[in-house]
């Protein structure tokens, strides 16, 4: 049974609205998948799940059935490829894009749920993903602070000068080293060093005694 046009509009409309919703948090911070972004995907997967509920009534017969989940268990999958566009890898251990991508995946769900008439679970879903999004976003880097690395690059140009550089950054005791890695890159030795815990003034220190290494090519502290 095919539903009425002005059941189409509002659930099309109210897909369209409550990816705006998702899409203006995403906005507010630069994002590239932000207010359109989220509106047509919304949109999108409302019509196809009106399309796989309802467009093919007219060959519905004694030997034929209809299995509406199948096109949207298809969006659920696709919709992966458009959320790993918005995923950068910046350097080791820093990636950034996830929330955007699963945010992109909810709004796709949500789309679903509206074009297929669950209007009051697409409503809160949306008001959950934006409590999520926005104002948890706070408590998760007060939590996030308390564990977060802080990390030092040492660029070498001499593989000889590797263990006197280590052994310069480990003499200090207010500095607790949770990690090291040393890697080959152009030629030259870059030696990772990740803190749990530090001090600025020795931080300071160290930087600008490792500069005056001539076998320092180049110190890179993210913190």
């Amino acid at each position: 049974m095919m539903i009425s046009e002005t059941e189409i509009l509002a659930r099309l409309a109210l897909a369209a609205l409550l990816g705006a919703v998702i899409g203006l948090e995403r906005e507010r911070k630069d994002w590239v998948a932000g207010l359109r972004t989220h509106m047509m995907v919304c949109l999108g997967s409302a019509l196809i799940m009106i399309v796989s509920a309802y467009s093919f009534s007219d060959v519905l017969g004694e030997h034929v059935t209809l299995d509406p989940s199948r096109i949207a268990a298809q969006v659920i999958s696709g919709i992966g490829f458009l959320g790993a566009g918005t995923i950068l890898f910046l350097r080791q251990g820093i990636i950034r894009g996830l929330t955007t991508a699963s945010g992109l995946w909810t709004v796709a769900a949500i789309g679903l749920a509206t074009g297929g008439g669950m209007y009051f679970a697409a409503s809160v879903t949306t008001a959950l993903a934006i409590v999520i999004l926005w104002m948890i976003q706070p408590l998760e880097k007060r939590i996030a602070g308390r564990f977060r690395l802080w990390e030092m690059q040492v660029t070498v140009t001499d593989r000889t000068a590797i263990a006197a550089i280590i052994s310069r950054v480990f003499q200090y005791d207010n500095l607790e080293t949770s990690f090291g890695s040393m890697d080959q890159a152009d030629g030259n030795y870059v030696v990772t060093f990740r803190f749990k815990k530090h001090d600025k003034s020795t931080i300071t220190q160290l930087v600008a005694g490792l500069q005056t290494d001539v076998h320092v090519k180049e110190v890179i502290w993210n913190g």
